[in-house]
């Protein structure tokens, strides 16, 4: 009978010391920030600040390291690296700046922006004025096009080709030109005006000139002047 009680009444205080010490090795067990998390922090923030983009916007966040072993952070933060940009192939970066957490990473990504681009449909001939014949927008990936290519139809119809051109080619500026509207030798009406007065006489172009473009005259003295190219074959001369 003095066993068993003794027995009974060690048990509870065995279990009254092993409760605690559990309950500490418990709290030591260190707690590792979700990859998942991450790629999604990433997504959000590049979604957010390319919401502006013309086009659709796609996002490709690469792979990240699932043996990383990084401290569980209370508040993600997403940036761009100095010199980075929200376009094509980039690197975010991804830090956590907090108390219980310090540390950074690096994740490769890519944003790729899909819209209408506007290639040359047939050949075009030198000189040759657009038409929305000669047009055809293809959908493609903005990134992997060169700088200053066309999405608007209207920033091209109208337009005098300044190369031959063949079908399938993205149009880019240094192929199209404004038409002339002074042509070199032409007889053009030049106008001075200011506060209070308003001169008008005769010239003649020495080149040719587009809308709003300066362009040197001869006037009926034989004096040469510039001015701006206008519409009617006249030139504006500024006082």
């Amino acid at each position: 009978m003095i066993r068993c009680l003794v027995l009974i009444l060690c048990m509870p205080m065995l279990a009254s010391f092993s409760i605690p010490a559990f309950a500490t090795q418990h709290k030591t067990i260190p707690q590792y920030q979700e990859i998942a998390l991450i790629k999604t922090a990433i997504e959000d923030f590049l979604y957010k600040n390319t919401a502006t983009l013309s086009g659709q916007v796609i996002v490709n966040v690469g792979q990240i390291d699932t043996h990383l072993s990084l401290p569980k952070c209370p508040h993600l933060e997403p940036f761009l690296p100095t010199g980075g940009r929200l376009w094509g192939k980039t690197s975010i970066g991804v830090r956590c700046d907090s108390q219980v957490a310090k540390w950074a990473i690096y994740v490769q990504t890519e944003i790729i922006v899909m819209a209408d681009v506007l290639h040359i449909a047939r050949p075009v001939s030198i000189g040759q004025t657009l038409a929305y014949e000669d047009i055809a927008p293809q959908n493609v990936n903005l990134t992997q096009m060169p700088e200053g290519i066309f999405t608007d139809v209207a920033q091209v119809i109208g337009k005098v080709a300044t190369t031959n051109l063949t079908a399938g080619q993205p149009l880019r500026p240094q192929m199209l030109r404004a038409p002339y509207v002074v042509l070199r030798g032409q007889t053009v009406n030049l106008v001075a005006q200011g506060r209070g007065f308003s001169i008008r006489s005769e010239g003649q172009a020495l080149a040719d000139a587009a809308e709003g473009q300066v362009v040197q005259v001869r006037n009926k003295s034989g004096r040469i002047m510039s001015g701006l190219a206008r519409i009617n074959s006249t030139v504006e001369i500024q006082p």
